[in-house]
């Protein structure tokens, strides 16, 4: 049997992400066989692994799961809040594994939004070099010009070293007062998609994420989840490869 880096053993038990168990290593708080190690350090999956003293699930016990979340607003995407405020963990107190997001969405912010226990999943999917492409139904005020639309389609500088890369935008409805925008991006950037519209000076009053690369949000409600079906988990790994 193989060796592994304890890191992604403990990713892979469901205990926290990859980059959480990195972190816990440096701190000292994790052990194989009851003796600390270091980063990069490699186990077997039969070995005693601890986190603060406490083992953590052999991976061949564990099910392995792949959800999509329909978050609503007013919830942060963290698993606990030190704030006390309602976060997307009490959506799935019923799913009997303990699951991670994968991405965020702020919390003024709906729609699609994974978890899983598989590490590699999560990164594979994070990883910028995907580009993964996210879809966002985006409503704004008071209106949208064509330089506005131009703009964000070609990429515009949101305080990040670069500008943003190109996206597809696509205009939906027009209300006076409100345009309802469809907007695509292949990146990942933090409230990406509101820092783009403040740039062009565009209010932001509703943000839903509609897909994931061929995951499509659909008729799920607000608060409910699904597993992924085996043909839209292979439609996403397939995504990945491209």
């Amino acid at each position: 049997m193989e060796k592994i880096r304890v890191q992604k053993l403990i990713a892979d038990s469901g205990c926290c992400s990859r980059r959480k168990a990195e972190e816990l290593i440096s701190q000292g708080r994790v052990k194989v066989g009851g003796r600390p190690i270091k980063l990069g350090d490699k186990a077997l999956p039969t070995d005693l692994i601890t986190v603060d003293d406490k083992p953590i699930k052999q991976v061949r016990k564990r099910r392995l799961y792949y959800i999509m979340l329909h978050k609503p607003r007013g919830y942060v995407t963290t698993m606990s809040d030190e704030l006390d405020r309602r976060n997307v963990s009490e959506l799935l107190a019923d799913v009997g594994e303990r699951v991670y997001p994968v991405g965020r969405l702020d919390r003024n912010s709906e729609g699609l939004l994974l978890f899983t226990n598989d590490g590699n999943f999560a990164n594979d999917i994070m990883h910028p070099s995907r580009h993964i492409a996210k879809t966002y139904r985006v409503t704004v005020r008071p209106d949208v010009n064509d330089e506005q639309l131009a703009d964000l389609a070609s990429g515009v500088d949101i305080g990040d070293e670069k500008k943003t890369a190109p996206a597809n935008v696509i205009v939906l409805d027009k209300q006076p007062g409100r345009v309802v925008l469809q907007i695509t991006i292949h990146e990942g950037r933090n409230r990406q998609i509101r820092r783009m519209c403040e740039a062009v000076g565009l209010e932001v009053a509703r943000l839903k994420r509609t897909s994931v690369g061929p995951l499509k949000l659909g008729m799920l409600k607000p608060g409910e989840w699904r597993e992924l079906k085996p043909d839209e988990l292979r439609a996403i790994r397939n995504a990945m490869l491209k």
